[in-house]
């Protein structure tokens, strides 16, 4: 697998994938085995401040800085939610504060997401957008 260099990229590639999928049943079944390969997020981590608001299940995300770039963990006890995570992951994680700014999320609406998930489902990954993106614009500005 080539290594991947921006958020972009990374998108497009998910998108690439997700054309394999003749329907939707295939794509929530993929979603859903992503987030099984999630690493472990220890117990200790599910603390309130790491909570996010917004989910309809529990999510929690941390981050912390490895050199230039930002490294999140999340877990839900979800599966859907934790494929969702997963996803976010693969789009942002380990990238640097300006390229996470700089890349709208559009694969939301590229991968018909915004139209398959149920309306408490769509406001947790929005939630979840929101909480990487406010990570991303305090990290670029410090």
């Amino acid at each position: 697998m080539t290594s991947i260099t921006t958020a972009e990229q990374a998108q497009q590639e998910l998108l690439e994938e997700f054309e394999l999928f003749d329907n939707w049943m295939d794509r929530y079944q993929y979603i859903i085995d992503m987030g099984k390969a999630l690493p472990a997020f220890p117990d200790d981590w599910k603390l309130d401040e790491l909570k996010i608001q917004g989910c309809q299940s529990n999510v929690w995300m941390r981050h912390e800085r490895r050199g230039d770039a930002l490294h999140f963990d999340a877990i839900s006890d979800a599966a859907i939610v934790s494929g969702l995570i997963a996803v976010l992951m693969r789009i942002y994680n380990d990238r640097m504060p300006s390229d996470i700014v700089g890349t709208s999320p559009h694969f939301l609406k590229d991968l018909g997401l915004d139209k398959h998930l149920s309306p408490t489902r769509s406001n947790g990954l929005n939630s979840m957008l929101e909480r990487i993106y406010q990570v991303a614009h305090q990290e670029a500005a410090a």
